[in-house]
């Protein structure tokens, strides 16, 4: 009888196991839940005036002298704001623009003549299966450089689904970029004008916060 409860035991905790591993991201802290519930929130959506405009307004309250020290509203609302900024710079050839939010990075992509890029020979062996236009994928971060500057840092190329080699994205952003780079820039950076009394993005969940500079 002991063994045959030692068995039952051990079975209890087995199926407890696999039970508690398959719910694990119900209850575990996010750092250690799976990539796949993660990824599951990454769903592309369109640029919109309407998410620019949402930003433009919290960036309003933002600004009061007795308002909250941040804003947070989601990161495809910050998306739309950053490419009707980044619009004025990049190739008028770019459309059906989209944005996506997983874990801390932002990704936009578009519909882009790559002959804005230098043409299918700058991307290499890839160049040869492309087409003239392609949808072409920019996956980064938001950083602030400066009162008044932040920059989105590209880490990722993507031309239809083919990676772009890390040593060719600080070219292929160049030629995208058509204004003038401030010298504070990365590489691989795109300037985003932003108001100068804000002192941090962070982006997480989705969301994205905005702070205000300490005074």
């Amino acid at each position: 009888m002991g063994c045959i409860a030692r068995l039952g035991c051990l079975f209890v905790l087995v199926i407890g196991g696999i039970i508690g591993w398959f719910t694990r991201d119900r209850w575990l802290p996010e750092q250690f839940r799976s990539h796949s519930a993660v990824a599951s929130n990454a769903v592309w959506r369109p640029v919109t005036s309407d998410g620019a405009v949402r930003t433009r307004v919290a960036l309003e309250k933002l600004s009061q002298p007795r308002g909250q020290v941040f804003q947070t509203l989601p990161a495809s609302d910050l998306a739309s704001y950053a490419f009707a900024e980044l619009s004025k710079r990049l190739p008028a050839s770019a459309d059906s623009v989209e944005t996506m939010v997983s874990g801390e990075s932002i990704s936009v992509r578009a519909n882009v003549r790559l002959a804005d890029l230098g043409g299918s020979a700058a991307l290499g062996a890839i160049g040869a299966v492309l087409n003239d236009r392609e949808k072409v994928q920019l996956t980064g971060t938001f950083k602030v450089l400066k009162p008044g500057l932040a920059e989105f840092i590209v880490k990722d190329v993507r031309v239809r689904n083919f990676p772009v080699p890390q040593g060719m994205i600080p070219t292929l952003i160049k030629r995208l970029d058509n204004g003038n780079r401030p010298a504070e820039l990365s590489p691989a950076g795109l300037a985003v004008p932003i108001p100068r009394y804000v002192g941090d993005i962070r982006v997480a969940n989705g969301k994205v916060t905005l702070y205000k500079t300490a005074p």
